[in-house]
């Protein structure tokens, strides 16, 4: 849910019953955020506790010509900041702003199912660290206030009061640009209406601490006041954010920037039937060029793991890392199946 001042990406829940379901977006204008509900004194207060900690991120994204704004928890004083992976997704450079002073930003590593992500700032020291809380404890009905960067980095943070209102709740984000779609799981619904530029922040309860971090919400930018939101436990994002910070790599968490391979596919619009994935766009000196693919291309296979949809070839790029040589198989638009060589970038 970062904001975007130009085309790209935003993640919205819609919720239905008991679950959720969340879409990527494409917004081509910013308009300015309806006034943030009146928060309550006693939340106001904590509020303040928690704000020297907030970042306020901005990326560009070279590619698309895009930049974005989305919100970051400092975890210690030597600059290690937690965020959503939506946040800082395909961006060339990350600024993160803590208590009026920017910071460059390197991405120390990211989890793309859980949508966690955690950034280095460059020269960090003596931060103030957010007081972080244990989400087990909440209950329904407990107050909190998430904090973000909706406004955009020149204003004042957002703080959007409401209630705990469900636990384990579920949604499904999907990447309109590319068909990729993910399912978070374990998500606390709060009524609260947080938008695009407040993923990745605090969720804080009436004891000042961090109990959760904002991921997705009913409504966005352009609307009123009055929807909910939904967030990772603060417990499950530092359980990532420990493992990104360890340096080591699983099934699921990438240690360092994303893998890049150079193709632009589309999946949404494509036959179910189709093997692969079709290739709207390749990268020109990229991996895949040079290897021989062209735009409209059907990529089959990397390394022998079929490939179904965006996602599948997102979660294979994931678990490789730039200098990897992987074998690539594919049909070209003459309808001829074709193997390569490719030597992954980052």
């Amino acid at each position: 849910m970062r904001r975007f001042h130009t085309r790209w990406r935003l993640v919205i829940a819609v919720v239905a019953t008991m679950a959720s379901v969340a879409s990527m977006s494409t917004m081509s204008t910013i308009a300015a955020p309806a006034p943030a509900s009146a928060v309550p004194a006693d939340l106001t207060s904590v509020a303040a506790q928690v704000e020297p900690a907030v970042a306020r991120i901005d990326t560009t994204i070279n590619y698309q010509r895009a930049i974005g704004a989305g919100t970051g928890i400092v975890l210690d004083p030597n600059g290690a900041v937690l965020t959503n992976f939506h946040v800082v997704q395909g961006a060339d450079s990350i600024t993160a702003t803590v208590a009026g002073r920017a910071y460059q930003a390197d991405l120390m590593g990211y989890d793309r199912n859980r949508d966690i992500a955690v950034l280095q700032l460059r020269g960090a020291g003596g931060l103030p660290a957010a007081a972080l809380g244990d989400s087990s404890q909440l209950a329904v009905g407990d107050p909190v206030v998430a904090l973000g960067n909706a406004r955009g980095s020149g204003s004042p943070l957002t703080q959007e009061a409401g209630e705990v209102v469900g636990f384990g709740r579920t949604i499904n984000a999907k990447d309109e640009l590319t068909g990729a779609s993910n399912q978070a799981t374990g998500l606390i619904e709060i009524a609260a209406p947080v938008r695009a530029g407040d993923s990745g922040g605090p969720v804080v309860n009436s004891a000042g601490q961090v109990v959760g971090v904002t991921t997705a919400a009913t409504v966005n930018f352009r609307m009123d006041p009055g929807g909910s939101g939904f967030a990772i436990p603060i417990n499950d994002a530092l359980a990532t954010a420990n493992q990104i910070r360890s340096g080591s790599p699983t099934n699921t968490v990438h240690i360092g920037p994303p893998t890049l391979l150079g193709v632009g596919v589309n999946s949404r619009d494509q036959p179910e039937s189709l093997p692969g994935v079709i290739i709207f766009e390749v990268l020109r000196g990229g991996p895949a060029q040079q290897a021989g693919l062209h735009d409209g291309d059907v990529l089959l296979s990397i390394d022998g793991e079929q490939l179904s949809s965006a996602t599948a070839l997102t979660n294979v790029l994931d678990r490789h890392y730039p200098g990897d040589v992987v074998d690539l198989v594919w049909i070209d638009r003459a309808g001829e199946q074709l193997n390569g060589k490719a030597t992954l970038g980052s």
